[in-house]
């Protein structure tokens, strides 16, 4: 195999930004209240986009800054502000990012979290915030957030310094090693000041017991605790982003090959018109609960001129020390192990693919998909559409009909 670097990410980039970030409000994500917002919302923090700056912009109440920044405190206590997660799950980690807040950055902050049921505290209920810069929380958004009790929220980081920078120096990454299911965070800062972003990383976590039995999901979507576990390339962009919330935005929003150094000068066809390029590129994923592959998705949309020519799919059944095995042993699985779900199938640029999975009965379970793209490029989705297997057995047995076409002697180095 051709030697180029295997993903394009710099020295000390923890490993869990390549994960969702579930408090974004482009998955739902939501500030119900904050102290002061003084100069700048904290619904900035949310944003998915990256922080700017305008060097010349002012509101009537100070610089313009593209993040959450209260007034300089005058009185007793500290500035917090409370987020419900967009998608409920586990957090894996923390990117507190105070760009361009270089002289009125929060110097110090903490980040506390609670699962809490809807019907409990009645979340909805909390008043709509409204434009805010300006604002100070109002005596009844404070009694309505009370109910929570917050300040007694689980610790996932305790008070810790932020350190400012340039955007490339930025951010503050803290780890998280808690596996209990999150939908509520609150944001400490102290005592006052600016914060550009903040990002929650980790991936959703469904209930599963409150699955139709006639409506298949996404079992690898990230969105439900799926999560790509290996991959032999992501120079462009990482596989995690395939199995995404909604539409790609962009090239950015999939995941994308180096170019192969391994294709040949001059690129030809067989006698049956298969492009003759060697490689291939492959991503494993686990899947966010064992159960049956009956509808498949491969969406290029976006790539235009940098799509694979073809790819496959594949899918096993793996132990966690089995998988833990396979990281180590960077997935050299024996082909005996996988269970062909979609068979070489040619792809075109910018278009979304729909297949049938070659399941031939719904008691085939697999915890794990291998998606493998011929000879490199980039896919936007995936997504693998069934059903879980504690309700695999209620279903009928049944065939599904084939929707996709293989040319005959199509061949591929896959």
């Amino acid at each position: 195999m051709a030697d180029y670097p295997k993903e394009r990410k710099p020295a000390g980039f923890p490993d869990f930004i390549h994960l969702i970030d579930l408090a974004s409000e482009t998955v739902g994500g939501k500030i119900l209240f904050a102290t002061d917002d003084f100069f700048a919302p904290a619904e900035n923090l949310i944003k998915s986009d990256a922080p700017s700056f305008k060097a010349h912009e002012y509101t009537e109440f100070g610089k313009w800054m593209d993040g959450w920044e209260t007034r300089r405190k005058r009185i007793p206590g500290h500035d917090w502000c409370i987020i419900k997660l967009g998608i409920q799950g586990i957090i894996r980690g923390f990117d507190v990012d105070v760009s361009y807040f270089m002289g009125n950055y929060a110097p110090r902050m903490s980040i506390q979290a609670a699962n809490l049921p809807e019907d409990k505290y009645k979340l909805q209920e909390f008043p709509e915030r409204g434009i805010r810069m300006g604002a100070e929380a109002t005596s009844e958004e404070f009694e309505a957030i009370a109910e929570l009790k917050s300040e007694n929220w689980n610790y996932l980081v305790p008070m810790a310094e932020l350190k400012p920078g340039n955007p490339s120096s930025s951010h503050n990454y803290f780890p998280v090693h808690s596996q209990q299911k999150w939908t509520h965070i609150r944001l400490n800062i102290f005592p006052d000041g600016g914060i550009a972003r903040l990002r929650v990383y980790g991936a959703g976590q469904r209930d599963w017991t409150a699955t139709d039995p006639k409506e298949p999901l996404d079992l690898v979507t990230i969105a439900y605790g799926g999560l790509c576990v290996g991959f032999s390339n992501a120079y462009f962009g990482h596989p995690n982003n395939m199995i995404g919330v909604g539409s790609a935005k962009s090239m950015a929003d999939g995941w994308e090959t180096a170019r192969r150094l391994d294709r040949p000068p001059v690129l030809e066809n067989d006698e049956n018109g298969i492009l003759l390029v060697p490689g291939c590129e492959w991503a494993v994923f686990r899947l966010g609960h064992p159960g049956v592959i009956t509808q498949i998705e491969v969406d290029t949309k976006h790539f235009k001129g940098n799509s694979p020519d073809r790819c496959k799919l594949d899918g096993c059944i793996l132990t966690t020390q089995e998988e833990e095995d396979m990281i180590k042993q960077k997935w050299d699985l024996p082909d005996h192990k996988w269970k062909p779900l979609l068979p070489v199938t040619k792809l075109s640029p910018n278009q979304n693919h729909l297949f049938d999975s070659l399941t031939l009965e719904l008691q085939d379970v697999i915890t794990h998909a291998r998606l493998t793209i011929a000879p490199d490029g980039g896919v936007s989705r995936l997504r693998l559409k069934g059903f879980p297997s504690s309700i695999c057995l209620l279903r009928p047995r049944e065939k599904p009909s084939m929707r996709f076409s293989v040319k005959t002697g199509f061949r591929a180095n896959l």
